[in-house]
């Protein structure tokens, strides 16, 4: 039972080692911590140079590939039977990757809540799950998405079918929550296993008021469902291997 854990990074130096730090303390030892990084201006790759930990494998694109493509770079990487997702600028706590991985020996994916926490850690949300009223379920899903990828723990087994990414999905978690909804079982578990810090340079946007206009929630939900035939492909050929 071997475990990845991909991290995307891109201009991180502010907040990086608080998070590498609290995910290698609680790896086993034939785990690998995968960081691709976007092309850091900052001293994000210094940092990351700096552990010398066998364990970490840090890949520098060429070419700029945006949050999305910077995300798929690292999982098709990922050779681990488990993967989790890590944000630059998260801090893990103690007990998410034993917890995660008992119910990961009763369902495919697992959602974990989580405490919204400003620059310096202090709360601004104490539960996730209840500020998005987060419950399992293609249809829920499908109206809200409730996937978040930093809280998210997976089998190996999704990213045959999820990888690679289509051109226009809305972002790699929706896309990985799609496909475990469509093929395989979740379970969104109520422990706090990581506090989720939010501040003016996230890549992406946490808040009870979505920033998206209606034609755009619905163009995003159109770029899901119209690679619905793609997937059947994949997950027949996926059950012929």
């Amino acid at each position: 039972m071997s475990i990845s854990v991909v991290m995307a990074t891109y201009n991180g130096a502010a907040f990086i080692k608080e998070q590498i730090d609290s995910i290698l303390s609680q790896l086993p030892d034939d785990s690998e911590l995968i960081i691709s990084d976007d092309g850091s201006t900052d001293n994000t790759i210094a940092i990351i140079k700096a552990y010398n930990d066998p364990c970490i494998r840090l890949i520098q694109n060429q070419q700029k590939k945006g949050a999305i493509g910077n995300f798929e770079n690292g999982l098709q990487q990922a050779s681990g039977d488990f993967i989790f997702l890590a944000d630059q600028d998260d801090i893990w706590l103690p007990d998410k990757v034993n917890t995660c991985l008992q119910y990961l020996t009763n369902c495919d994916m697992v959602v974990a809540d989580c405490s919204i926490v400003n620059q310096q850690l202090e709360v601004i949300q104490p539960s996730m799950f209840s500020l998005y009223q987060s419950k399992p379920g293609l249809i829920p899903n499908f109206i809200r998405n409730r996937y978040v990828g930093c809280c998210m723990a997976f089998r190996k087994d999704i990213l045959a079918i999820a990888l690679p990414f289509p051109k226009h999905i809305p972002q790699h978690d929706i896309w990985l929550g799609f496909v475990t909804d469509l093929f395989y079982t979740s379970c969104f578990i109520p422990q706090k296993l990581l506090l989720y810090r939010r501040h003016m340079g996230n890549a992406s946007v946490t808040s009870q008021k979505s920033p998206f206009s209606l034609g755009k929630k619905l163009q995003f939900r159109f770029n899901t469902i119209r690679y619905l035939p793609l997937l059947l492909i994949r997950k027949n050929k996926h059950r012929q291997s």
